[in-house]
């Protein structure tokens, strides 16, 4: 059985593809609006099962697959930058810092549902200026929560990970398993 994901994250896609589970996809319209008295974690939740319900609602013959990922430094959401001053101001946050990458994931399916955060603690190494304008140059951190991809080139930011490594590409393929076997759907699927 195939899954639908609520995401247009090519990231998210090639993590499903690397534990085998069959998935189409529908880019679902969920505004992400944070409520200033909601903390991080509840919002990431809250968004992946909006997201869940809202791919539901396309394919209600299929589970739904929602998530969303936000970074974090001192209880600050950094979602993704609008321009280089921000790109700046969130990776100068970053460097030299120990943050928190939450992803919230969700499934929707025949009136069941399941959200889960993933919770992972990144370290940086001091970044400058001409690195921060170089990266923003590049364009990979444009659409990235907190200015940055681990699985790019913002890789040589980081100098430790405790936590979920899938979980900071955006979908923690751990949570997604345990997830998707509740619905005896089959992961590591090499059927064609």
């Amino acid at each position: 059985m195939n899954i639908l994901l609520a995401s247009k994250s090519p990231r998210r896609r090639e993590l499903l593809s690397q534990i085998g589970v069959g998935y189409i996809t529908a880019d679902v319209d969920v505004p992400e609006q944070h409520n200033p008295t909601e903390l991080p974690e509840a919002y990431v939740r809250r968004l992946a099962m909006d997201k869940s319900k809202a791919g539901s609602k396309v394919r209600p013959d299929l589970p739904s697959l929602g998530a969303d990922t936000v970074v974090c430094c001192d209880d600050v959401i950094l979602e993704k930058p609008a321009h280089l001053a921000d790109c700046k101001r969130m990776l100068s946050m970053l460097s030299d810092r120990t943050h928190k990458v939450m992803t919230g994931v969700a499934v929707c399916f025949g009136g069941q549902q399941w959200v889960e955060c993933s919770i992972t603690e990144v370290k940086f190494r001091a970044i400058s200026d001409n690195e921060i304008e170089a990266y923003w140059a590049s364009g990979e951190p444009c659409d990235k929560a907190g200015a940055y991809a681990i699985q790019g080139l913002g890789a040589v930011f980081v100098t430790n990970l405790n936590g979920s490594y899938s979980g900071v590409v955006g979908l923690p393929i751990e949570i997604v398993s345990s997830m998707l076997s509740k619905l005896e759907i089959p992961i590591w699927n090499t059927a064609e």
